[in-house]
């Protein structure tokens, strides 16, 4: 603390310090034992000196001591910086640093602090650094004090706050001057002052502060002591305080015997047998539990074996004894003031975790919105179930990373990419359905294995092109980091930007679908193909243009999936239940109950994962559980489809 308030005036009074202060050196030689085989605690004294001398050489040689290159020259018994040069040293003049030529390596010392020393340097130093002109230095100084603040740095911190040019940085010196303030603060009022000031703080750090100030040591004791900032009182037996937990502690505390184990009192009975009698009791006579206590009691009571009490009591001495948790802090009002901030921050950080788990489910729901709603449009309209699907998201992927190989603008082959790969899968899915679906129209189990088949030849022949390992297929820089809005929510850029990218999708999927004579012909066949092919519509083209569409969509989908997720040619696998279930649950052909589908399954899922955060394994088992129930009551999904999809 003497050094803090030496620095303080030493900040205030720098120049007049400066002027009538005698030189670095002088001031070293009159410590100069202390500098030679400094301790711990003697090399305080100096450090108080050279904090309250104001010279401007002083932060340079605390730097200098801390890494060892400081040296005394056996010759003057001057203190010299030094650097090897050639089979000797170079000298450095210790106030300012000016050549002051050479010397043999036999003639200087090298002054060696150990860590202690060390450390009090580095706080002494810190305390320097904080009105360093290099903003990089103050900001070093705060990363130190904020990763071991201690009470002396608390001063130095305030006198530092109102000459910071840096608007952040002086924010960031207030915020952590009120950490420091709320631990060790010379008054209550100031503690309790610091602590509201931080009561509208969400982070970690923060949060770690209040709860040391609410540390809390257990106790036992006939009574409350008085005067005690007692947290709260426990009941033996319940579930803060097991019963046996209890009286283990009133046996650490000397207030009750121990107590002796069944198997402990036979052996003690039997070492104390004497002509078939354990003193006037027979041994025939103790066949029972209640029988070998009585007997060992009276051993006890005649110092013979170590006293133990019957389970009455061990209950009689429990109910004798107060149990209570007692706060560290003696001061109830910091305290109060603690706990009554760390609740608002609790209640806060409570909503912003809904807020960021609605933020997760929304990102998830989006990306299997933008998987499954090519599925949806197949499965719809053509009644196909397509295991082939999770291959076209895959060579979706696989196309955006061709494309950044040949343009290395991030950005402009992710542009480029989207078109790309719509192009690719859309042939990909019509040559599919000319050469194999067509065949196999009204014949659900033979198409669901010719599309597993195919599923299966897609995979390894991206293995054969591409590898087995991941490739990668990197966002632009625009995309990297995340949107934080505070210590608790924070969304990814590249989640917001599926999340955009599913929006104008669905708005571009309905205008076609609405607006234009495809879409119309679309939803004619879906709903009637009888009544669609007798006024002119061809129905085996428009199931090969919506399967061509269905694949094109996905592959647009791989794209952005690949952006954030692994590019393999098993990508495809990991999508392709959720697809699914985001159909079923959502009613099959329906825009709309695609994006309500994926909406449940993407919250249903977060909010599995919040409740059992280690077993992802175990969150997918019991969505898929829930579908099931869900299609018992609504087979037809939440928005149910008129016509030929919903009659099958």
């Amino acid at each position: 603390m003497l050094r803090a308030v030496l620095l303080a005036l030493s900040a205030l009074l720098w120049l007049p310090a400066a002027a009538v202060a005698q030189d670095l050196q002088s001031l070293l030689q009159t410590y100069r034992a202390e500098i030679e085989k400094p301790a711990r605690k003697s090399v305080v004294e100096v450090l108080d000196a050279l904090v309250a001398s104001g010279l401007p050489g002083v932060p340079l040689f605390l730097e200098r001591w801390q890494d060892k290159g400081v040296y005394l020259r056996a010759s003057d018994g001057l203190f010299y910086y030094a650097a090897p040069e050639g089979e000797g040293y170079s000298l450095s003049a210790i106030g300012d640093g000016t050549p002051a030529g050479t010397a043999a390596a036999s003639d200087l010392t090298e002054l060696r602090p150990n860590g202690g020393v060390r450390k009090e340097i580095s706080g002494a130093l810190v305390e320097f650094q904080l009105s360093d002109p290099d903003i990089s230095r103050r900001q070093a100084a705060i990363d130190a004090i904020a990763r071991s603040g201690s009470a002396d740095q608390l001063e130095p911190l305030r006198a530092s706050i109102p000459g910071e040019p840096d608007p952040v940085l002086r924010a960031t010196k207030e915020r952590l001057a009120d950490i420091l303030a709320a631990r060790f603060a010379a008054t209550a009022e100031g503690r309790v002052a610091a602590i509201g000031n931080l009561a509208d703080d969400l982070s970690v750090d923060v949060r770690a502060v209040l709860n040391q100030i609410l540390a809390t040591t257990t106790a036992v004791a006939p009574a409350l002591p008085e005067g005690a900032n007692i947290a709260r009182e426990l009941t033996p037996g319940s579930g803060a305080l097991p019963a046996d937990a209890a009286y283990a502690r009133l046996v650490a505390a000397g207030l009750a015997p121990p107590v002796v184990g069944r198997d402990a009192i036979k052996a003690a009975l039997a070492a104390h047998i004497e002509g078939g009698r354990v003193g006037d009791v027979a041994v025939g006579d103790l066949d029972t539990d209640a029988a070998r206590l009585a007997v060992y009691a009276a051993l006890a009571e005649a110092g013979v074996v170590p006293p133990t009490l019957t389970p009455e009591g061990q209950a009689a001495a429990l109910a004798a004894h107060v149990f209570y948790e007692e706060y560290v802090e003696p001061d109830p009002v910091i305290t109060d003031a603690a706990r009554g901030a760390l609740r608002a921050i609790e209640t806060r950080v409570g909503a912003y975790q809904v807020a960021d788990i609605t933020l997760d489910a929304l990102s998830l729901a989006s990306i299997y919105f933008l998987a499954a709603i090519g599925l949806a449009i197949t499965f719809g309209v053509m009644g196909v179930i397509n295991m082939a699907h999770g291959e076209f998201i895959m060579m979706g992927a696989y196309t955006g990373y061709v494309v950044q190989q040949f343009v290395p603008d991030y950005t402009l082959s992710i542009i480029l990419a989207l078109p790309a790969a719509f192009a690719v899968t859309f042939a990909a899915g019509v040559a599919m359905e000319r050469l194999v679906i067509r065949h196999l129209y009204h014949r659900p189990l033979e198409t669901l294995l010719a599309t597993f088949g195919i599923s299966i030849g897609l995979q390894q022949l991206a293995k054969n092109v591409f590898g087995t390992q991941a490739r990668p297929l990197t966002s632009p820089a625009w995309l990297d980091g995340a949107l934080s809005f505070n210590d608790v929510v924070s969304i990814s850029h590249i989640r917001i930007a599926i999340f955009v990218l599913a929006l104008l999708f669905l708005g571009l999927i309905l205008f076609i679908l609405k607006r234009t004579r495809i879409g119309l012909e679309v939803r004619a066949v879906t709903q009637n193909p009888g009544m669609a092919a007798s006024v002119g519509i061809n129905p085996d083209r428009i199931n090969m243009l919506t399967f061509g569409l269905g694949s094109g969509i996905a592959g647009i989908a791989g794209v952005a999936i690949g952006l954030y997720a692994k590019v393999t040619s098993e990508m495809g696998a990991d999508y392709i239940v959720q697809s699914f279930m985001t159909v079923v649950v959502g009613g099959v052909g329906n825009v709309w109950g695609t994006l309500a589908g994926a909406a449940l399954i993407g919250f249903l899922q977060k909010l599995i994962e919040w409740g059992n955060p280690s077993n992802t394994l175990a969150a997918q088992t019991y969505m898929i559980l829930f579908i099931i129930l869900f299609i018992q009551f609504r087979p037809k999904g939440i928005v149910a489809l008129k016509g030929r999809a919903a009659g099958d």
